[in-house]
């Protein structure tokens, strides 16, 4: 009895502080990369600055095109929703056209917000 507990306690007093040193390195604190890698860096000021009244016109091109494809997502998702019986399943198709759908109008608005 008195040999067990002897090499139990050899035993611990090995396994213990082995544990711990193999602990130590991963413990140790990691150097944390900068927060701001990419600081914006200052324009040129003699660089052309883009023409805001072009910029307005590319954005309302951009706004009409995308107000006619959800206005042809809509229709479709309206005759999908006609023909089918929604009350028991809604099909994956029409689940995805309305994620289309939002997606669209989320991008109108901001477009339109500037």
């Amino acid at each position: 009895m008195e040999a067990r507990r002897d090499f139990l306690t050899r035993i611990v007093s090995v396994v213990v502080p082995a544990g711990v040193v193999a602990f130590l390195p991963s413990a140790q604190a990691r150097p944390k990369p900068p927060q701001n890698p990419q600081l914006p860096k200052e324009e040129d000021p003699s660089a052309p600055k883009p023409d805001p009244k072009l910029i307005l016109e590319a954005n309302q091109k951009e706004i009409k095109k995308n107000v006619e494809k959800l206005y042809d997502l809509a229709s479709e998702l309206k005759a999908e929703v006609e023909k089918t019986d929604s009350v028991h399943v809604l099909s994956v198709a029409m689940l995805r056209k309305t994620d289309e759908i939002e997606r669209l109008a989320k991008e109108i608005r901001s477009r339109a917000k500037g």
